[in-house]
């Protein structure tokens, strides 16, 4: 079945095509096309994964010669193995909840058909880079994102705020994209093939400056795309887009592409350690700013935006310390749970209309639904067992303490004061939402949301739990499936380090709940006092940002705008006013008499004659 992992990405492309463009000749409207399409690739997904059971670390490749272009040849196919198949699994599974949730949650709409395309679309284009046999074939799959990101976030175009979001994020992840083009040059050229393959198996003998340069820029494009310090600002204002958006952006697509191009070309990373050690330290910023960025913030989604920040950078700091196996498995587990607080968000704003914790509370009695699966989903992301997170990340942590060294051991205490702080946003999340007494508007009627939406809750909380499971003694699960790479250390968690990580993370709780008890009707978060300022602001990245680089654009444009209006357009425009001036002194002249020809003739002769006359006498 892997011989049909072209399904893969080819299955929700047509089910967009059918959506945006033949929506109205179908029985049941663009609901029936894309969650139809969902369901044939999750399908697919699950023949290929049980076709890899055999031998997951086996890798079946397919491809074929693209196009002729003078120089490295490139190719099509597809490249699959247990972690690919883990991987498109995992992509299936929450485009389709969040498909069947969207089909609740965007009803009314008018733009629902366009916007159940785009969501296809989305979902093809990240199952295409998971696949891809060939660089530039991933790069395919990877700027597709990134076009439906915009469309996406922008969906409510008629706000200023979505259309400004969708550009910014646009913006900022092509900034990262201009590196990963020129990386994947780089190491194709290197390697003599874009094949993904030839270029990770060639990647130990290549030059090292060469492996140095395409692993590099490489992770300029990861970055952009992960949301990772400096190219992380865009996220949260992405979450202007509609909630389901935000769940498969930040639990299935674009932001785990990053990650998962990582790890599937490794081998180049491992021959320019380098490279590990500046996405370790981009890791250890990220992971620490954007925990705390979360525990200032008021808005709910944005919150969990910030989170998936700090998350993401647990990842790629496992794989900075060759816990290869630990930061995919945080990849999984980080899915489950932040698809679950999504949606599980989404739930609560459909029902008050607002994102603001300032205006939620006293929630849990009115949704209990929603409420008991939102908080399967912050202990998971808190690190709480025995919700799978707290397995995951501990194993990050363990692949740090193992690895040692400075990076190491700098993973590891940012690690765990991360841990701390996750602790205690997320337990401020819960009580300003969920817990105390309602503060927003009293008119609202408050109701759990309809089954279509409280039922991917359940799924997505199961998943929640049971990807924990693999940290249990056991050759099967994550160990098998995602397997230990060559250079990487094993797949560990240990008893001591999960202790030591929940009591670190119930320490964050603890003070959080101690300062609500106190005064449940305030911000636990007013405790920081002055503190809480640069939090809100998120350390003024954005505000310097402004400043350097935003304001003096917009200047720069305004002046070549200003030249362009009075300079070049204004000589052309005042050229062709010349001529029509011109043509129309001339046209006066032609009056078709021909006296007048004559009399202008001998006129102008006479003139001549005297002007000729006059130069001899002088």
């Amino acid at each position: 079945m892997s011989h049909w992992a072209w399904l893969l990405p080819a299955l929700p492309a047509v089910a967009a095509a059918v959506g945006l463009f033949a929506w109205r000749v179908i029985p049941g409207g663009p609901a029936v096309p894309a969650i139809g399409g969902s369901v044939a690739a999750l399908a697919v997904a699950i023949a290929v994964l049980a076709d890899a059971e055999s031998n997951p670390v086996h890798v079946t490749s397919n491809t074929t010669s693209w196009t002729p272009t003078g120089g490295v040849a490139l190719h099509v196919g597809t490249r699959v193995d247990g972690f690919a198949a883990v991987i498109a699994l995992m992509v299936a599974v929450v485009a389709l909840a969040v498909q069947v949730y969207s089909t609740a949650y965007m009803a009314g709409d008018p733009h629902y058909p366009s916007y159940a395309g785009e969501i296809s679309l989305f979902t093809a284009a990240m199952l295409l880079v998971v696949v891809s046999s060939d660089l530039f074939e991933l790069l395919i799959g990877w700027e597709i994102m990134g076009l439906c990101s915009y469309l996406l976030v922008g969906h409510y175009w008629q706000a200023e705020g979505s259309r400004a979001a969708a550009v910014k994020a646009l913006i900022t992840t092509r900034v990262g994209d201009t590196a990963f083009l020129f990386g994947i040059f780089a190491l194709g050229i290197g390697a003599g093939s874009f094949d993904i393959g030839q270029v990770t198996a060639a990647a130990p003998t290549l030059p090292h400056a060469t492996v140095v340069a395409g692993a590099l820029l490489l992770l300029g494009g990861v970055v952009g795309k992960s949301a990772q310090f400096p190219l992380h600002v865009w996220l949260p204002d992405a979450m202007a887009g509609p909630t389901p958006v935000s769940a498969l952006i930040h639990a299935a697509t674009m932001v785990a592409a990053g990650i998962y191009v990582v790890a599937r070309v490794y081998p180049v990373y491992l021959a320019a350690p380098v490279a590990l050690t500046v996405l370790g330290i981009i890791a250890c910023i990220t992971m620490l700013g954007a925990a705390l960025a979360a525990l200032a913030e008021d808005d709910l989604k944005r919150v969990l935006a910030w989170s998936t920040v700090s998350q993401l950078a647990y990842m790629a700091a496992g794989l900075a310390v060759r816990g290869w196996s630990s930061g995919i498995w945080h990849l999984l587990t980080h899915a489950a749970f932040k698809a679950l607080l999504f949606l599980a968000a989404g739930s609560v704003l459909r029902t008050l209309g607002t994102n603001l914790m300032s205006e939620m509370g006293g929630l849990w009695r009115r949704m209990p639904i929603t409420f008991v699966t939102a908080l399967v989903g912050a202990g998971a992301l808190a690190g709480l067992p025995p919700f799978a997170g707290a397995f995951s990340k501990d194993a990050v942590l363990d692949a740090a303490r193992e690895h040692g060294g400075g990076l190491g051991h700098a993973v590891y205490a940012v690690g765990l004061v991360t841990v701390f702080v996750t602790g205690a946003y997320v337990t401020r999340l819960v009580v300003r939402t969920f817990l105390g007494s309602y503060r927003g508007d009293p008119s609202i009627r408050l109701h759990e949301s309809p089954v279509v939406m409280t039922a991917p809750l359940v799924v997505l909380a199961g998943f929640a739990v049971l990807l924990g499971a693999p940290a249990l003694p056991s050759s099967y699960g994550v160990k098998r499936w995602l397997g230990t790479p060559a250079g990487t250390l094993p797949l560990h968690v240990g008893t001591v380090g999960v202790i030591t990580t929940t009591v670190i993370s119930l320490a964050g709780v603890g003070a959080v709940v101690w300062l609500w008890s106190r005064r449940p009707a305030a911000d636990p978060v007013e405790a920081l006092g002055r503190l809480a300022t640069p939090l809100r602001r998120a350390f003024y990245v954005d505000d310097l940002y402004g400043a350097a680089v935003v304001r003096p654009v917009g200047t720069l444009a305004r002046v070549a705008l200003g030249v362009d209006r009075r300079g070049i357009d204004a000589m052309a425009v005042g050229s062709g006013r010349a001529a029509v001036l011109l043509g129309g002194g001339l046209r006066r002249l032609q009056t078709g008499n021909v006296q007048t020809y004559l009399s202008a003739l001998v006129a102008g002769m006479l003139i001549v004659v005297l002007s000729v006359s006059v130069a001899v006498a002088a």
